[in-house]
C-alpha cells in the first residue's frame, strides 16, 4: 500500500488503542519509539511504539497521587514527572532508578526539562496558582519567575491590591517554556503577554503583547524552534514566527535592548518583542467558539492541532500552516484530556477521559500504480504478445543504457544514514534508541494442555504479559473506533497463540509417536 501523494500527510481514523490503568498524560521521546504515559495510581509506563508493548514502569512509593505531566530528556535518558501531591520525581530510564524527588509549594500542572543538557537536572515547572519556577532537583531550590514587570525583580507574588479590573485572581495558572536551547524562557501570563526572560539572571529582556489580552493557557515551540504557538481563554490558538536566531537569541536580545535603550522600560521591553516575535497566524471554531486543550504542532511543523475542551467530545481539529481546517477527527463520546503529535509520523495520540490512549493514523489506500506506473485495471482479460527479451537477466534494451553504479565500490552496512529529520541536531552516540522489554517469565502448561499467563508473583493474570492482543494485558487492540468500554462486556479476553515448545518441535521433527496412553487428542 502507498500514500496518495495528493492527500495531506495527517492522521484520518484511529488506527488501535491502548489501556493500562488509567492514563493521563502522554510524551514521545525525541525519535517518536518509545511514549511515556502518566498514570492516576501515581505510576509512569513506557510502551514500545512499534510493537505496543510496555517495556518499563516507574513507581515511587512516597506517590500514590495521579501524574500530571511527563518530559523526556533530550537523549531520552530520563524522565521527568510531576504529580498532584506537589512532587516532582526524575527518574533514570535505564535503569530504572529515582535520581531526585523535589516537593513544591503547589502542584504543578506541567514540568519540562532543560532542553540544552543530554542528563539535565533542573526543569521549569508552571505550579497551579503561582508564578512558573526554574527548580534544580538535585539541590531542590526553586528560583520563582517574573510574571509581569510589576514584579519586583525576584519573581516574587504580587501583593493582592494587584486584582485585576475584572476582579479575577492576581495569579492564573501561568504558561511557560524553554526555547530550543533552553537559555530564554518564554512565559504566557494572565494579562495576554508573552514575557522573554534570561533563564539564567532572571531577567525580562522582551515583552510581546498577545492580541484580545486574554489569559495565555499554553505557550509551545515546534521543534526547530522557528515558530511560538499560543492558546488564550479567547479560544484563539495564535502562531508566531520567532525572529530571534536560534543559539545567538541572548546577544540579539541585548544589542536591541542596547538600541531602544533611550526609551522608557516598558516601551523599550515591547520594542525589542517586536524584533523578537511576529503574528504569523491565528486559529479558531468561529461556529462553535471551543476552548482549546493541548494544541501542539506535529513533527515537521506543517500542521497544527487542538482538542476540543468540551465535555463528553473528543474531536481533533488539524490546520495546515497557512490557516485552513483541513480535517475535524471526531473520537469516542469521552472527554479529551491530553494530545501530542508523534516527531517523524502523521500520527496523533490522545488521552480520554477513562484513561485510554487513542491512536490515530492514515487511513492507507491501495494504490497499485505507485508501484508499477503503468500499471491499469482491465475490465476483462486481454491477449498479451511478450517481447522476445522480456524475460531475459538483462534485456536488450538495458544493455545500450550505462547504469553509472560502481560496483567495486565498498557499501557500509555498519552506520546508519542521518534521519534528515533530525539535521537540527547534533545526532548523539548515546541516545536510546529503544529499551527491551523485561523478559517474560516462563509459562506453565496445565495437565489438560492449556496454556495459563502467570505473574511475577505466580498468580494468574492478564495485565503483565506483553504476548496479549487485548488491551487488559498490553493495551493493543486493534481496528476500533468506537470506545472499547462499549463493547467489552463479556470479560473476555483474546489470547495469541503461543508457539509449540521446543520439546513438541522435537517430537515433530524426529517423528516420534508416543505410546497410546500419554498421547491427546
Amino acid at each position: 500500500m502507498h500514500a496518495d501523494p495528493l492527500q495531506g500527510d495527517f492522521p484520518e481514523v484511529i488506527e488501535e488503542y491502548l489501556e493500562h490503568g488509567v492514563m493521563k498524560c502522554v510524551a514521545f521521546n525525541r525519535r517518536g519509539n518509545l511514549l511515556a504515559a502518566g498514570c492516576s495510581d501515581g505510576s509512569c509506563i513506557i510502551w514500545d511504539f512499534e510493537t505496543r508493548v510496555i517495556v518499563k514502569e516507574f513507581k515511587d512509593k512516597e506517590c500514590a497521587a495521579a501524574i500530571t505531566s511527563v518530559c523526556w530528556s533530550k537523549y531520552g535518558h530520563r524522565i521527568l514527572v510531576s504529580a498532584a501531591d506537589k512532587t516532582l520525581i526524575l527518574w533514570d530510564v535505564v535503569k530504572g532508578e529515582r535520581i531526585a524527588r523535589t516537593v513544591l509549594k503547589q502542584t504543578s500542572l506541567q514540568a519540562r526539562l532543560h532542553p540544552g543538557s543530554s542528563t539535565p537536572s533542573t526543569c521549569l515547572a508552571c505550579p497551579l496558582s503561582s508564578a512558573p519556577m526554574i527548580v534544580d532537583l538535585l539541590t531542590e531550590t526553586t528560583i520563582l519567575l517574573p510574571v509581569s514587570l510589576s514584579d519586583t525583580g525576584n519573581g516574587a507574588t504580587p501583593p493582592l491590591r494587584n486584582k485585576f479590573s475584572d476582579g479575577s485572581a492576581p495569579f492564573t495558572p501561568t504558561a511557560a517554556c524553554f526555547n530550543k536551547y533552553g537559555n530564554l524562557v518564554y512565559v504566557g501570563n494572565s494579562k495576554g503577554e508573552i514575557l522573554i526572560i534570561d533563564s539564567i539572571s532572571i531577567a525580562i529582556r522582551a515583552i510581546v503583547s498577545v492580541p484580545g489580552s486574554a489569559v495565555i493557557k499554553n505557550i509551545v515551540f515546534n521543534r526547530s524552534g522557528q515558530y511560538l504557538l499560543t492558546n488564550s481563554n479567547d479560544r484563539i490558538i495564535r502562531i508566531y514566527e520567532n525572529l530571534l536566531p536560534l543559539k545567538g537569541g541572548l546577544a540579539a536580545l541585548d544589542k536591541a535592548n542596547h538600541e531602544f535603550a533611550e526609551q522608557d522600560q516598558v516601551e523599550k521591553l515591547k520594542s525589542t518583542g517586536s524584533r523578537s516575535l511576529a503574528l504569523f497566524r491565528e486559529f479558531q471554531d468561529s461556529i462553535t467558539r471551543v476552548h482549546w486543550k493541548a494544541p501542539c504542532f506535529s513533527g515537521d511543523g506543517e500542521w497544527v492541532v487542538g482538542g476540543s475542551a468540551s465535555k463528553g467530545e473528543h474531536k481533533i481539529y488539524i490546520w495546515d500552516r497557512a490557516g485552513h481546517l483541513v480535517k475535524i477527527l471526531e473520537g469516542p463520546k469521552e472527554a479529551l484530556v491530553d494530545l501530542t503529535w508523534h516527531p517523524v509520523k502523521p500520527v496523533v495520540v490522545s488521552v480520554s477521559l477513562t484513561g485510554l490512549v487513542y491512536i490515530w493514523a492514515k487511513d492507507y489506500t491501495e494504490n497499485w500504480s505507485a508501484f508499477a506506473p503503468d500499471f491499469k485495471e482491465l475490465e476483462e482479460n486481454e491477449e498479451y504478445v511478450e517481447r522476445e527479451d522480456e524475460f531475459d537477466l538483462v534485456p536488450e534494451t538495458e544493455k545500450v543504457k550505462d547504469s553509472g553504479i560502481n560496483e567495486d565500490e565498498d557499501i557500509d552496512i555498519l552506520n546508519a544514514e542521518g534521519d534528515s529529520a533530525f539535521s537540527d541536531s547534533d545526532m548523539s552516540q548515546e541516545e536510546i534508541r529503544f529499551l527491551p522489554p523485561d523478559p517474560c517469565p516462563d509459562v506453565p502448561e496445565m495437565e489438560d494442555g492449556l496454556v495459563v499467563n502467570t505473574s511475577k508473583d505466580g498468580e494468574i493474570s492478564e495485565s503483565e504479559s506483553p504476548f496479549s492482543e487485548e488491551a487488559g494485558q498490553n493495551g493493543h487492540l486493534t481496528n476500533h473506533e468506537s470506545s472499547p468500554l462499549e463493547e467489552d462486556t463479556g470479560g473476555m479476553r483474546l489470547k495469541r497463540k503461543r508457539m509449540p515448545s521446543e520439546k513438541f518441535m522435537d517430537f515433530e521433527t524426529e517423528d516420534i509417536k508416543m505410546p497410546p496412553s500419554k498421547s491427546k487428542p
